[in-house]
């Protein structure tokens, strides 16, 4: 689609759920981001957190295990109007 950007955001490991969705709303509060989803790596949790989120609101739960052998890497899909700001808000992410 012509009028939207997406990208994605390399996450870094996260000590809690609160942490990371505190910069989510932020982020979503601050831009005009439309959706985020994707997967998250939570320091000390066996399992992949799952995240899903239309604009403010933010939905999100474990979904399964980490893999043997899988690299436990948090990636975030963006979706945005078209020139949304990717680098003000990929700080704000992954700082």
């Amino acid at each position: 689609h012509d009028d939207f950007d997406t990208f994605i955001v390399d996450m870094p490991p996260f000590g809690s759920p609160d942490a990371v969705l505190e910069r989510i709303r932020a982020a979503t509060e601050a831009h005009d981001i439309l959706r985020i989803k994707g997967f998250l790596d939570i320091r000390d949790k066996p399992m992949r957190l799952l995240l899903q989120g239309v604009g403010s609101r933010i939905q999100h739960q474990f979904d399964r295990a980490w893999r043997p052998g899988e690299e436990r890497r948090g990636r975030l899909v963006v979706i945005g109007e078209k020139g949304i700001d990717k680098a003000a808000i990929t700080s704000l992410l992954s700082r």
